[in-house]
C-alpha cells in the first residue's frame, strides 16, 4: 500500500456545495495505492468484512494546523487504509519507528521509511458524537475540548444515504458550550460495502489526529462503555473480552495510537450504557443528545436504534416503553427469537425493569432472559480494571468521579464481567 497526503487551502479551491466548505480552513486530500497482493476486500480488525469503492478521500479541517507530526498523519491514513493492506505500507512522509513497530507487531505489516522522533502532547480531548455515551465522557471530563467528525458527500461516490443528518449533530455540537472543533470527512464513502462507514472504527479520529499538533493532544478520548471493551460489543457475542483488539491499551489500535503520541482513553470504559444514559440524562448537555441521525427535529423513533436506546431510557426512568415500532416490524422480528443478542446484558437490564415489558415487542425476549433486578444490578456499577486502563494523567479525574456518582462493582460483580459467555 502507497499513500500520500497532500494539502489545499479551503478558499482555494470551489466546492461543489457551499455547505461543503470551511471558509478560511484547510483540506487533507489522502491518496493511496495498491500494490499487487493488496486487495479491494478485507477486514476490519472487528471481522467485519469490507469492499473498497474509491482509493482517495478528504478530510476538512477548521484551520491550517501549524504544523502535524508525520506518525499523526501517518496514523489517520492507517485508520482507513488498514483492511486492505495485506504486506507493507509506504507513507509519503518517515515514521518514527515507534508507530512502525506498533504496525508491524499488531498487524505483522512492515511501515516505512522510519526516520521521524516520537511526538507527545499534554492535553485530552473527547472524540464528541453527541450520543449518551459521549455526553456520558463528557460530564466526567468537563474541561476537555470535544473534535467532532461531521461525514460529508464524497465527489465521485454517490450518496446513496441522504438520510442520514450529519449535519444535525454538527449543529447540536456547536451549541455544547465547549470548546468545539469539528472536521469533515467523506472518507466513509471509501466503502462500498456493506455501506458507507469508518474502514476501522478509528477513522473517526482522522481529523482530531491531523489537528493533535495543534490542539497538544496527548490522549484522545471515545464514548466506548462497558459492552463495547470487555463483554465484546454486537460482533463479539456473549464474550469476555479483555484482549479486544480496537480498544484494549495493549491491542493493535492501542499500541498504534500510544506510539504516535495520542493515547486512546474510554472514561465510561468500566460502565454499562444504563449508567452513561443516566450520567447523560443528568447532565447540563442533555437537550443535545443524539443517538439517531435518521430524523430532523429529533430521532426517527422507528429505527433499530431508537428502539434499543427507548428500551435502556425506560429502564432508566423506570416508565413503560414509549414506541410506535411493532412486532412486525423487521427491526423488532429479532426479540421474538431466542438470544443470544448483540448488547445482550441491556437487554437483560431493561426487560427487568420496565413496568409492562410483557406487553412491548421484547415479551418473548423477557421471557428467555428470565433476568431480574438483582441479576442485573452489577451493570448499575464500574468495573475497576477499566479505570486502571486510563492513561495516569487523567486516571484520577475519572476515578472521583466515578467513586461519587457511579460506585465500584465488588468482587462477585467483577466476575459477571469476567464470566460473561461461559454460562
Amino acid at each position: 500500500m502507497r499513500v500520500s497526503w497532500t494539502s489545499e487551502r479551503t478558499s482555494e479551491r470551489t466546492p461543489e456545495r457551499s455547505s461543503d466548505r470551511f471558509s478560511g480552513g484547510a483540506v487533507r486530500h489522502l491518496t493511496f495505492r495498491l500494490d499487487p497482493e493488496d486487495g479491494i476486500t478485507g477486514h476490519c480488525a472487528d471481522g467485519q468484512p469490507l469492499k473498497m469503492a474509491t482509493n482517495s478521500c478528504r478530510v476538512e479541517l477548521p484551520r491550517e494546523p501549524r504544523e502535524v507530526h508525520p506518525d499523526l498523519e501517518a496514523l489517520a491514513a492507517w485508520t482507513v487504509v488498514a483492511p486492505w493492506t495485506r504486506r507493507a505500507v509506504v507513507f509519503d512522509r518517515p515514521i518514527s519507528a515507534e508507530l512502525a513497530g506498533a504496525i508491524h507487531d499488531g498487524w505483522g505489516i512492515e511501515a516505512g521509511p522510519v526516520g521521524a522522533p516520537p511526538r507527545s502532547g499534554r492535553r485530552l480531548a473527547i472524540s464528541y458524537s453527541g450520543g449518551a455515551d459521549s455526553v456520558a465522557a463528557a460530564a466526567m471530563l468537563p474541561d476537555a475540548p470535544f473534535v467532532h467528525f461531521q461525514r460529508v458527500s464524497h465527489p465521485r461516490v454517490p450518496n446513496r444515504w441522504t438520510h442520514y443528518r450529519s449535519d444535525v449533530l454538527a449543529k447540536l455540537a456547536a451549541r455544547t458550550g465547549r470548546e468545539l472543533t469539528v472536521v469533515r470527512s467523506d472518507l466513509e464513502f471509501t466503502l462500498a460495502e456493506p455501506r458507507p462507514g469508518y474502514p476501522e472504527h478509528h477513522a473517526v479520529a482522522a481529523g482530531a489526529l491531523l489537528m493533535a499538533d495543534e490542539l497538544d493532544l496527548g490522549g484522545l478520548a471515545f464514548g466506548y462503555e462497558l459492552g463495547s471493551r470487555w463483554l465484546g460489543g454486537d460482533r463479539y457475542l456473549l464474550r469476555y473480552t479483555p484482549d479486544n483488539p480496537m480498544w484494549a491499551p495493549h491491542g493493535a489500535w492501542g499500541r498504534a495510537f500510544a506510539a504516535a503520541g495520542v493515547h486512546i482513553v474510554l472514561p465510561v470504559g468500566g460502565v454499562s450504557e444504563a449508567v452513561t444514559m443516566r450520567l447523560a440524562l443528568d447532565s447540563p448537555l442533555k437537550e443535545c443528545v443524539r443517538w439517531c441521525l435518521r430524523g430532523v427535529d429529533g430521532p426517527c423513533g422507528t429505527c433499530g436504534k431508537c428502539l434499543y436506546k427507548e428500551l435502556i431510557q425506560a429502564a432508566v426512568e423506570r416508565r413503560p416503553l414509549r414506541t410506535a415500532v411493532g412486532p412486525d416490524r423487521p427491526v423488532a422480528r429479532k426479540w421474538s427469537e431466542p438470544p443470544p443478542y448483540g448488547g445482550q446484558e441491556m437487554i437483560e437490564y431493561g426487560c427487568a425493569r420496565i413496568p409492562g415489558i410483557e406487553d412491548t415487542v421484547f415479551a418473548k425476549a423477557a421471557e428467555f432472559l428470565g433476568a431480574t433486578e438483582a441479576s442485573t444490578a452489577w451493570l448499575d456499577r464500574c468495573y475497576p480494571p477499566a479505570i486502571e486502563e486510563i492513561p495516569e494523567p487523567w486516571r484520577a479525574t475519572v476515578r472521583d468521579f466515578v467513586a461519587a456518582e457511579v460506585g465500584f462493582m465488588n468482587d462477585d460483580e467483577a466476575r459477571r464481567v469476567e464470566t460473561w459467555g461461559l454460562s
